[in-house]
């Protein structure tokens, strides 16, 4: 297997395969990368000029390498034979039934992919996790590729996690904080370090054993998302005492032992990653009969899900106790700025809590669509009633729209939501605004994006997250 030879494949083209394919094609232009995904329309848009997902700078990583040595294809069993290296980058949702329903990783779409490479490998493949596991599911993968019914292949497993943060992906994979690789053969691990160190510096690149790297990811999501907790918890308190947590913040920031990075308090954390890896590090620790620690870590979450009642509640509460039959503007559907993926947006349960409160929405956001805030919206309300009841899909139907400017969503509103830190929200003429909504105008800012004495001036109503 020559350096010039090599030939990879992925299974995943989602927000973490693609990208990170992309730039390994872009950046070693002499090894072949294959995408492989049994989602047909998905690998269409990725061979489009419209990408499945948006991330800055991703088109053009793609349109560089896309035709020479980068391919997406449905073609899985041909790209596992060709393929020296493989990446496994599928979903791991949790799981909604069963045992660890609600806290354990839905590992059934790994197992397949593992099971895909078994039977159609012959000769030595690196198997790589790039999914985000469980600790010790490598061990689950080898019993399964040691199975192959072909006695010439062999396999080495190596855990490879992403340490992607939308919005920035692309930044993240041309100049990584770290690049881990954890395996028991030093020989793969080498060799995928190689590819790595065509671009990234040696002392980025950290190898472990096995089961560091694949804690190592739960763990750094959970410290991420406790921090985010912590500071949302703080701003509850600042505004019952009259503090402000942006300078709370600013203080305790300038501590060079704890430093500023996620001290913003918000709405609440969303995304992929955050809520999924803690619950699944709380069912590990309760698995393996830590429940004290499992407790601590539940409470990051539960934290993160008061946040987002707080200010559903406070919605209702600063307009005279009742949304019904009122338009409220949102401002933002995807979790965070620079991306259209809304899982986890903490817009989705904001919204569903002012739909039951039948206030009616009209919703912008730059790169999300009524199609995809409905699906949110139904997938939510029915993983929590069982079904979704008539008259909950009678409530999202009638009383969601999109606009497609923050303006126009605004025009004959009577409060606005800041539920996205999009910058063009800054930028909008707010005095116009004021003129076109329904007085008192509310605004109520979940990103404390806003600058709230110009607002005050013009007349607006102001609430934001931890300021009296």
């Amino acid at each position: 297997m020559s350096e010039t030879s090599l030939k990879i494949c992925c299974i995943g083209a989602g927000y973490v395969g693609g990208p990170t394919m992309a730039m390994i094609a872009k950046q070693c232009p002499d090894i072949e990368v294959n995408v492989v995904d049994i989602n047909e329309s998905r690998i269409a848009a990725w061979n489009s000029d419209t990408l499945p997902i948006y991330e800055p700078g991703l088109d053009e990583v793609v349109k560089e390498a896309r035709g020479r040595n980068l391919f997406f294809t449905t073609e899985v069993s041909a790209a596992i034979k060709s393929s020296d290296m493989i990446f496994i980058s599928v979903n791991t949702p949790t799981k909604t039934f069963g045992i660890g329903s609600g806290r354990a990783a839905n590992l059934e779409f790994v197992e397949k992919c593992a099971r895909e490479i078994a039977l159609h490998s012959d000769g030595h493949k690196i198997v790589i996790e790039k999914s985000t596991l469980p600790v010790r599911t490598a061990e689950a993968v080898k019993r399964i590729l040691n199975s192959a019914s072909n006695e010439n292949a062999s396999f080495d497993v190596l855990s490879n996690p992403e340490f992607l943060a939308e919005g920035t992906a692309v930044e993240d994979l041309l100049d990584p904080d770290r690049v881990l690789i954890g395996g028991e053969s030093q020989e793969a691990i080498e060799r995928l370090a190689d590819v790595y160190g065509r671009w990234v510096t040696p002392a980025s690149i950290i190898k472990t054993n096995l089961w560091s790297s694949e804690l190592s990811k739960l763990a750094a999501n959970a410290f991420l998302a406790q921090r985010v907790s912590s500071i949302n918890a703080i701003s509850a308190l600042c505004e019952a005492t009259g503090a402000d947590v942006d300078e709370v913040a600013n203080a305790i920031g300038t501590d060079s032992r704890i430093g500023p990075k996620f001290l913003k308090s918000s709405v609440g954390f969303g995304g992929s990653c955050f809520q999924k890896d803690i619950l699944n590090l709380v069912y590990l620790c309760e698995h393996f009969g830590l429940p004290e620690v499992a407790a601590y870590w539940e409470q990051v979450v539960l934290m993160n899900d008061y946040q987002k009642r707080r200010f559903s509640t406070a919605v209702v509460k600063t307009m005279f106790n009742t949304v019904s039959d009122k338009k409220i503007a949102i401002w933002g559907f995807a979790f965070k700025k620079d991306t259209n993926d809304t899982r986890e947006s903490a817009a989705i349960y904001v919204c569903r809590d002012l739909l039951e409160e039948r206030a009616r929405l009209t919703i912008y956001d730059p790169k999300v669509g009524l199609e995809q805030i409905k699906q949110e919206l139904i997938y939510l309300m029915t993983s929590e009633y069982g079904t979704l009841s008539e008259k909950h899909r009678q409530l999202i139907d009638d009383n969601v729209e999109v606009a497609n400017s923050a303006e126009a969503a605004a025009s004959g509103a009577h409060a606005i939501a800041v539920l996205t830190e999009w910058d063009e929200f800054k930028d909008v003429d707010f005095d116009a605004v004021y003129r076109s909504m329904k007085k008192p105008a509310f605004l109520f800012d979940g990103r404390n994006l806003m600058d709230r004495c110009k607002l005050n001036k013009i007349g607006f109503e102001v609430y934001a997250m931890g300021k009296s």
